[in-house]
């Protein structure tokens, strides 16, 4: 490995647009509407992440505790609260988070809209702080 290369990533990311889609299945395709953080540890020690959650219309959420082995990816799906600290997302409620991490990692961000026949996944990068 190039010693000058480093592992790259932020300790602080961010996803202003969150929006958990119905659950409904569209025909024949077996897909359900969900949204689910993917983050990537290519360090040498696990990191441990704290995932803040904000709302339009009341106080946050903060502090849950996410973890990420060394050299592996880990995906935490919004829709399942035993992912995420026992945290129960509604469908349809705008949110975004924030994650703050003891060391680098890179985070991204998907959502799966299958409220129609043409079902549409959405993955982008989140913003780093």
């Amino acid at each position: 490995m190039d010693p000058v290369a480093g592992v790259g990533g932020s300790k602080i990311w961010f996803v202003a647009d969150g929006y958990l889609p119905l659950a409904a299945r569209t025909e024949d395709a077996g897909f359900e509407g969900h949204e689910a953080i993917m983050i990537l540890n290519c360090n040498d020690r696990d990191a441990q992440i704290f995932m803040d959650i904000y709302f339009e219309d009341r106080e946050p959420i903060e502090g849950i505790k996410l973890s990420v082995p060394a050299r592996r990816v880990r995906c935490f799906r919004m829709d399942h609260p035993a992912e995420i600290g026992g945290v129960e997302i509604k469908r349809l409620e705008q949110y975004a988070l924030r994650f703050r991490s003891e060391i680098e990692v890179i985070i991204q961000y998907g959502r799966m809209d299958v409220s129609q026949d043409n079902l549409a996944y959405i993955g982008m990068m989140a913003h780093s702080g």
